[in-house]
């Protein structure tokens, strides 16, 4: 007999169960499988610390290989962390935080970042367009 429980905010059903995740950071992203109580749709399932130690080491991961990737970026482009601030926005205490991973860029700048990343050359744009304002 399998195992069930009820979801106390919707009175589903529940049965422990495996199901991939995806988990994001950046534009980084890695499939983890989680395990969990969950119900036969795709509503609100429940998780213990133990079953999301699997999906937060992959978070954990993502945020130092984003921060890691961002520096990379920044310095290619020869910015200081106050110029990519400027440029691609939120400021140098910003790139600060994106840097030592501390807090994800918007999905504005991680546009900027990864446009930047694939044609540094519009930099050069992106200067004489913020020098306008």
């Amino acid at each position: 007999m399998t195992e069930t429980r009820i979801h106390p905010g919707t009175g589903k059903t529940l049965r422990r169960d495996v199901r991939p995740q995806t988990v994001r950071f950046g534009s980084m992203s890695r499939r983890v499988d989680v395990p969990g109580w969950y119900p036969d749709d795709d509503s609100d399932s429940i998780h213990s610390g133990t079953d999301l130690a699997e999906s937060d080491r992959a978070f954990q991961e993502l945020k130092a290989a984003y921060a890691a990737h961002v520096r990379r970026v920044r310095k290619r482009l020869n910015l200081t962390q106050e110029e990519a601030g400027h440029l691609i926005g939120g400021g140098r205490r910003a790139f600060q935080k994106y840097e030592s991973g501390a807090m994800p860029p918007s999905d504005a700048a991680v546009g900027l970042i990864e446009i930047l990343a694939r044609h540094p050359e519009e930099v050069e744009f992106l200067k004489v367009m913020r020098a306008e304002r």
